[in-house]
């Protein structure tokens, strides 16, 4: 019977620890809003951590806007052969990257740099009793450590993901004149054919969200954060999956609520 219900008994557990980590979370998230009132602290901190969020953030997701729109550009003319005007091309390669692939595949990107970097940095601040030191010298340490890194994603994700999306339409338009029987004009009808301002908007809600979700992760799991060198590694993994997973969620929920 033990065995039996041992898979139940490891769900359950698994839940309660999954909700517990949610509340948590959103504990360190409500404490970081009332810590914005500590401007002295954060507000000299804040261009320094947009330049590590976002300028160094931006070769990683050229470079993966750039394939995207290549391979777009070069699947949509494969699936519309005789069947949809090429111009449509332009319709989708446009389409596709403000709507989706442009704001997910950037997120995830910069999950794993921006979401780890910040996790194994806090991480190694706690294992080695630097947070505590902030604490011992009534340093606000959400103020000093969290508040600017989340206020770095909200402002660059938005940038870093509009470079990109400019990159894969680039990339999409090139790929179309030089490889498939298109002319610009032909590319940038279709561009223009369905497009909406509310196509951008909808991008930058996406964006800005998820910069808020992988720096508060990472914030999160770098606080929490036990055991020395091998904690930090495992903080590290946690908040990229978990920021990946998190992304993905609000994915849907964007598309759900303003579709």
């Amino acid at each position: 019977m033990q065995l039996l219900l041992k898979p139940f008994v490891l769900l359950g557990r698994g839940g309660v620890s999954f909700a517990a980590g949610i509340g948590r979370w959103g504990v360190l998230t409500a404490d970081t809003f009332r810590a914005l009132r500590h401007v002295d602290v954060w507000l000299r901190l804040l261009i320094p951590q947009m330049a590590r969020v976002g300028v160094d953030s931006v070769p990683i997701a050229l470079f993966i806007a750039l394939f995207t729109g290549i391979v777009l550009a070069l699947q949509a003319s494969y699936t519309f052969t005789g069947a949809i005007p090429l111009y449509f091309v332009g319709v989708l390669v446009g389409k596709t990257m403000m709507l989706e692939l442009g704001p997910v595949l950037t997120g995830l990107a910069l999950s794993g740099r921006v979401g780890a970097n910040i996790a194994a940095e806090i991480g190694t601040m706690r294992v080695t009793e630097q947070i505590d030191a902030l604490e011992t010298l009534a340093y606000p340490p959400l103020a000093y450590l969290v508040v600017p890194r989340a206020l770095a994603g909200i402002i660059m994700f938005p940038v870093v993901t509009a470079l990109a999306i400019g990159m894969g339409i680039v990339a999409g338009w090139i790929t179309a004149i030089q490889l498939l029987d298109m002319s610009s004009a032909d590319f940038f009808n279709g561009l223009t054919l369905f497009f909406l301002p509310f196509d951008v908007t909808y991008a930058m809600i996406k964006a800005t969200s998820f910069g808020f979700i992988v720096t508060t992760i990472g914030c999160f799991f770098g606080f929490h954060t036990q055991g020395g060198a091998e904690g930090v590694g495992d903080s590290t993994t946690r908040a990229v999956v978990a920021s990946s997973m998190a992304i993905l969620v609000l994915n849907a929920f964007w598309a759900i609520v303003l579709l």
